[in-house]
């Protein structure tokens, strides 16, 4: 368990961020293809002679115009996402940045563990919430910024604060925060995309009629060619939809328990880290987006598996840093008659 800082994850989450940046492109123009596409079958748009093949080259034929744009907007897009994601972040989760002066036990918790290690201080976060929970951001040391809710600050004691200060601090060193951001800023187009198209053919704002229309070539197509260009067009933005949903899972819950190891190693406190998740299990709810609460300690409600359960983490401190399970005694009074648990 004392990983803290293990160079092996670094390099992975480093490698995994390269990939990601990498892909993207190439994602994003099987999905831009994939739109041409159900248009052309949803307005007839088919092209030359053939009634199938028409809507194919079509669709090529408008891609070889529009993927410059395409890259030029994903390019703003992720400009704007690196210069505002904390604003994002904080308007959807409420969060306030706060000083030394307005919480500080809070922040000289975090400074006195920051000193400890020779690590940059993050910027302090709190959330309004009575829900227990924590989380960091941040892409580079001048952007990160450490989250906590007031319902954690308010029923954990200092010791136990301080490991998920801690537990905090090592997302950032092990890099883990910098991949998580960078996979919401670049998954979050593909799923916001995938879902406005599906919601749109369920609830029928895509309109049908493409075998009443006619392209501009002359074609006449009776609207086979139409059905088979719409569903290979929703089979692409399947695919691109579903790599974005691999990404999710591509991103380790092993990190949570190398956070924990590391939160073992600053503090020298692996009763603390035990107890804080402990009281955090079953009190961890906070109103945010599902993307943001894939960087929370503990995502209760989570649509994918992004957290292993608190119970794993605890045996595993336990386990391996020598934590002690303290089980909460319950007073059971014994049932006249019974000799044993059989009775």
């Amino acid at each position: 368990m004392g990983a803290y800082g293990l160079q092996t994850h670094i390099w992975s989450n480093n490698w995994k961020t390269v990939l990601l940046m990498a892909g993207f492109p190439v994602l994003l123009i099987l999905l831009t293809y994939g739109l041409f596409l159900l248009f052309a079958g949803f307005s007839g748009m088919s092209v030359g002679p053939d009634p199938v093949a028409g809507y194919f080259i079509w669709a090529g034929q408008a891609l070889a115009q529009a993927w410059p744009f395409a890259i030029a907007g994903a390019i703003l897009w992720f400009g704007i996402a690196y210069a505002f994601y904390q604003n994002i972040i904080d308007a959807a989760t409420g969060a306030k940045k706060v000083d030394r002066k307005q919480e500080p036990k809070l922040y000289n918790l975090l400074e006195n563990l920051c000193i400890s290690r020779g690590i940059t201080m993050p910027d302090l976060r709190i959330i309004e919430s009575d829900g227990m929970n924590a989380f960091a951001t941040g892409l580079h040391k001048k952007q990160y910024s450490i989250t906590v809710t007031r319902g954690l600050m308010n029923q954990l004691n200092d010791e136990e604060l301080e490991a998920v200060l801690a537990h905090e601090l090592t997302h950032i060193r092990n890099a883990d925060v910098r991949l998580l951001i960078i996979a919401v800023i670049f998954v979050g187009i593909f799923s916001f995309v995938g879902e406005v198209a599906f919601r749109g053919l369920r609830f029928g704002g895509m309109g049908g009629g493409s075998s009443s229309r006619r392209s501009s070539g002359g074609s006449r197509d009776s609207g086979g060619g139409a059905a088979i260009a719409i569903i290979v067009a929703l089979v692409i933005i399947a695919i691109a939809y579903a790599l974005a949903i691999v990404i999710r899972f591509a991103l380790s819950r092993r990190r949570e328990y190398l956070a924990d190891a590391g939160a073992v190693e600053l503090t020298k406190n692996p009763d603390a880290m035990i107890s804080a998740l402990q009281k955090i299990s079953g009190n961890a709810h906070v109103e945010a987006p599902s993307e943001v609460r894939e960087m929370f300690i503990e995502n209760p409600h989570s649509d994918f598996a992004t957290h292993p359960p608190i119970a794993k983490r605890i045996e595993a401190l336990a386990k391996f840093a020598g934590g002690r399970v303290e089980q909460p005694t319950v007073a059971v009074a014994p049932a006249r008659g019974k000799t044993g648990p059989w009775g």
